[in-house]
């Protein structure tokens, strides 16, 4: 089948829809995959065939009007990852809906909150699944937390002009660092330490006592930063050594991956120890998982080991945005659970699996401020701000603002529609919170060991957004909102 002709104006979009439709070609051949491993584990396949069906038919069409080398313009590339990030969800959330038996908007809430790693559930009777349902739910978490088009820059070369622009509007942050000259390489480095990782984590959980397929589950959604576990319970199910691993990995999870290829692969320490951002997150945990193990021992709600433990394994789960509970903390006194939330605000690193505003954007935005302060001092001073040895241009600075702003934007609307659906502030505080940062519980009925089935649909639908927009960073979504990139498409 050829490609249909284009005029040049709407060829860069042709791109789009290449890219599109190879990723549905592509998801269609998993659900096809799952569909088997459903029929042979005597579970329904019908969702996962009828996806796989749906994957194949849509993506050859999508490809066959589009184009690998057409060249496409920015606003048109930001356009279609966010447009993309919400259209493979949808089509993921066919299993969920035809046979794990919710409906399509709680199966869409439940296909979002996997690919985008955040890690709310909408499942309130964990078996209602079967395990082919529950791998795939992780699957979607580990393809998420690397990225789509990151996956499928390393399966489909041929993704030249468009695969090169959607890459770097997907990996949206304060610095497009490339490792190598060649962008595919560069995916594959991060492909190589997240396979490394994703296997080192699944072997040490096997090894804790984790059953089989709850550590390939967990292992799965782990170093995405996802948190979907396959027990209802989290990792408070499993032994205090699964849990000291989970925070070792949900803290490798968090640093940034082409540093951790450079140590691993090039025995270079240096950039690591180097990095301010690494640095500052390392602090950041310690900090404040001792703060907490302290208030934790000091009030008698655990031993001095397992104020250690559910410290730092709930400081390390909140601020990379994974998810996972070791124990129901919103049950803690609030004082606690307050020291959680205000993590909820950080976020990883750059270049991790890691959600949220990221800690490279909080230094630049505290070294903007102790720049402005000073120059009030001295009007007439030349003050580059530095991030390490570097000198941060202007620019950068300036989308570090806007996207601090979009964000508490967005989250400060998604609470106040939260809480007048729900009439809960709490709920409607920490879920706002935990959907913009892409992080899965809050407190109350939606905390560690509850759900958002009860959610009424239009906050779900709120949740939805939220999500989608914080993990493609906010800026794709708003330009879709723009009439200036629909005049420029037309």
């Amino acid at each position: 089948m050829k490609p249909w002709p284009a005029s040049p104006a709407k060829s860069g979009f042709r791109s789009s829809l290449y890219l599109l439709g190879l990723t549905y070609q592509g998801m269609g051949g998993l659900l096809f995959l799952f569909a088997l491993l459903a029929f042979l584990l005597g579970e329904d396949a019908r969702g996962f065939a009828l996806g796989a069906l749906l994957g194949a038919v849509l993506g050859r069409a999508l490809q066959a009007m589009g184009h690998p080398q057409a060249q496409p313009r920015r606003a048109e590339v930001f356009a279609s990852v966010a447009l993309l990030w919400i259209l493979v969800p949808a089509l993921g959330a066919v299993p969920y809906w035809v046979s794990g038996g919710l409906s399509y908007l709680d199966a869409l809430f439940e296909s979002v909150s996997g690919f985008t790693t955040t890690g709310a559930t909408v499942l309130a009777d964990f078996g209602q699944f079967g395990q082919s349902l529950f791998l795939w739910r992780a699957l979607t978490q580990w393809m998420g937390g690397i990225g789509i088009v990151v996956l499928f820059l390393v399966i489909f070369p041929q993704l030249q002009v468009a695969g090169r622009q959607a890459f770097f509007a997907e990996s949206t942050g304060v610095e497009k660092d490339r490792l190598t000259p060649r962008l595919r390489h560069t995916a594959m480095a991060v492909l190589k330490v997240y396979l490394l990782l994703t296997g080192l984590a699944f072997l040490a959980y096997l090894g804790a006592g984790v059953p089989l397929y709850e550590a390939l589950a967990n292992a799965l959604t782990t170093i995405p930063a996802g948190g979907f576990s396959p027990n209802p319970q989290s990792f408070a199910a499993y032994t205090p050594l699964a849990q000291w691993l989970g925070t070792l990995f949900m803290f490798l999870a968090g640093v940034n991956f082409l540093l951790q290829y450079r140590l691993l692969f090039g025995r270079e320490v240096k950039p690591l120890l180097r990095d301010a951002e690494f640095r500052a997150y390392v602090g950041i945990v310690f900090l404040f998982g001792a703060l907490l193990a302290l208030y934790l021992y000091t009030h008698h709600l655990y031993g001095l080991e397992a104020s250690l433990r559910h410290a730092f394994f709930q400081v390390v789960s909140i601020l990379t945005t994974t998810g996972f509970a070791s124990v129901d903390f919103a049950q803690w006194v609030v004082p606690a659970q307050a020291l959680l939330v205000f993590l909820m605000f950080i976020g990883g690193s750059a270049g991790s699996g890691a959600g949220g505003v990221k800690v490279v954007r909080w230094l630049l935005l505290f070294g903007l401020l102790r720049r402005e302060v000073t120059r009030t001092l001295h009007p007439q001073a030349v003050l580059p701000l530095r991030l390490g040895v570097r000198v941060v241009p202007e620019e950068a600075l300036r989308q570090v603002s806007v996207f601090v702003f979009l964000y508490t934007v967005l989250f400060g609307l998604g609470a106040l529609a939260l809480a007048l659906l729900e009439g809960d502030f709490v709920v409607a505080f920490t879920a706002s919170a935990q959907a913009i940062g892409n992080i899965g519980p809050g407190l109350g009925p939606v905390g560690p060991m509850g759900s958002y089935a009860e959610l009424t649909p239009l906050s779900k639908l709120v949740l939805v957004f939220q999500m989608w927009a914080g993990r493609i960073e906010i800026l794709p979504v708003v330009l879709l909102f723009s009439p200036e990139l629909w005049q420029r498409l037309r």
